[in-house]
């Protein structure tokens, strides 16, 4: 990995100590990381590379206004605070309102339990994904393309601020995503598998099974019936929970979207009853593990675990130390950003909703007619508006799975749905290939997980329905 200058503690808290008196907050964030990035489109290469970065970002706030300026040379970092000064001083005309952090001076590391990816050369990296790659093409004759992502990254951040916050935080993020497409005529059918680790490469092996699973999904659906459109009950998987929970529910939670919408805070009230009293809902970077853990937010708040549903009550929401500040509440450590080259904004970590005591095979008891969804391949939210493709699907016929069905979508209302959920499955897993999007950051690695699901009222459109 690049290495900073060994005086660069000294520069920075001199730079810091010049400065701080002209705002009223100052923040220096510098990174180093390097990262492999591998992309086959069938079998054609289209991205190979190796990536290194040194940079940094400036923040200063003065009267409640920021100033905000990066580089990627050191040598730069005296012009670029007096530009953010500036910045900050020309647009602030209120209160600074940040809330209170603990002082921390520490050096930090996210530990691996197995091999580090960057010990692993190149073209060990493209074979693993030539593997994939023939994996997905061997299903069936009728896979036409597929494409397999591989990336890794390691990052050092060090954090220091007018307040005396000096920390230098280190951890490894990988991820791997695969799809097939297969067609026939004029059918054409997609399946997807996704996967990242904070934790070994080897976690990105042996996953021959969910892979070939991909190519076998986009073959089957190719001559499965689509279901009719109409609002079922529905019993959904826990990949497709975790979905759920981080796409509808987790933005609706970041205290930025609430307290700039003063409409939206105003449904986000605290103590406001969304579904049933088995509803347990958690977001946080403390549980160790997962791609969204770490020890301290990028404003050096530390890592917390926040309920942000408890009882099927709102009774928290997620914040920077602005927000926390501007509501009057805690910070939560949530302030993220996506590299130096973003301003941290409010971000959801690991987003889940805890197990419940019902057993999974006994979701389906007296559902006459209704429909199992399970995994994932897409979806998009619109306020409290919310759209997702399932994976696979079967229909439900007097509490049993009937024939599977294809282009099965999942829309709602959140709120609706979240009053709707009729019963909590005693199952939990993770998904830990989430790379979530905000504000023109995109990909930020995050977790979300939960049990099954089911669920009354569910709009459920097929092919023909849309």
């Amino acid at each position: 990995m690049p290495s900073l200058p060994a005086d660069a503690r000294n520069q920075i808290d001199d730079l810091i100590a010049r400065y701080k008196s002209r705002v009223d907050y100052l923040a220096i964030r510098l990174e180093e990381s390097e990262g492999t990035n591998i992309f086959l489109r069938s079998e054609k290469i289209e991205t190979l590379s190796e990536e290194v970065a040194i940079g940094g970002q400036v923040r200063a706030c003065y009267k409640g206004g920021w100033g905000f300026a990066s580089f990627n040379r050191l040598e730069l970092l005296p012009q670029r605070l007096e530009e953010a000064i500036a910045a900050a001083r020309v647009v602030g005309s209120e209160e600074t309102q940040l809330a209170a952090i603990p002082i921390v001076q520490q050096t930090c590391v996210l530990p691996l339990t197995g091999t580090n990816p960057r010990l692993i050369s190149l073209r060990d990296k493209k074979a693993l994904c030539d593997h994939y790659t023939d994996i997905l093409h061997s299903a069936d004759r009728r896979v036409t393309t597929t494409t397999v992502r591989y990336s890794d990254s390691a990052q050092r951040l060090i954090l220091a601020t007018s307040e005396g916050t000096w920390i230098d935080q280190s951890w490894t993020d990988m991820e791997m995503r695969f799809a097939a497409t297969a067609r026939d005529g004029d059918t054409v059918q997609t399946g997807r598998e996704t996967t990242g680790s904070r934790s070994a490469y080897e976690d990105l092996l042996n996953l021959d099974v969910q892979v070939r699973g991909a190519s076998h999904r986009a073959v089957n659906a190719l001559n499965l019936p689509t279901v009719k459109g109409n609002a079922y009950t529905v019993v959904i998987d826990p990949i497709l929970t975790g979905l759920f929970v981080h796409e509808a529910f987790g933005h609706l939670s970041e205290a930025d979207m609430a307290y700039e919408n003063p409409d939206l805070l105003e449904v986000m009230t605290y103590g406001r009853q969304f579904g049933c009293e088995d509803l347990q809902i958690f977001d946080g970077a403390a549980p160790e593990g997962h791609r969204g853990s770490y020890f301290y937010d990028d404003e050096g708040t530390p890592a917390t675990t926040t309920q942000l549903i408890q009882d099927g009550m709102l009774v928290g929401r997620l914040h920077s130390r602005e927000t926390a500040g501007r509501l009057g509440e805690t910070p939560t450590g949530n302030a993220r950003c996506l590299n130096y080259q973003h301003s941290p904004i409010v971000r959801m970590t690991n987003t889940w909703i805890e197990r419940g005591n019902t057993p999974v095979d006994r979701l389906f008891d007296g559902i006459d007619d209704g429909v199992y969804a399970r995994n994932w391949l897409g979806g998009m939210t619109n306020g409290e508006m919310f759209t997702f493709s399932a994976g696979e699907a079967w229909k439900i016929r007097n509490g049993e799975l009937a024939e599977p069905v294809r282009d099965v979508t999942l829309s709602g209302n959140v709120f609706r749905t979240l009053a709707d959920i009729e019963a909590i499955g005693d199952d939990f897993a993770w998904d830990e290939s989430g790379g979530c999007g905000k504000g023109g950051q995109n990909g930020l690695p995050v977790g979300c997980g939960g049990p099954s699901l089911r669920i009354r009222n569910v709009v459920v459109g097929g092919e023909s329905a849309a």
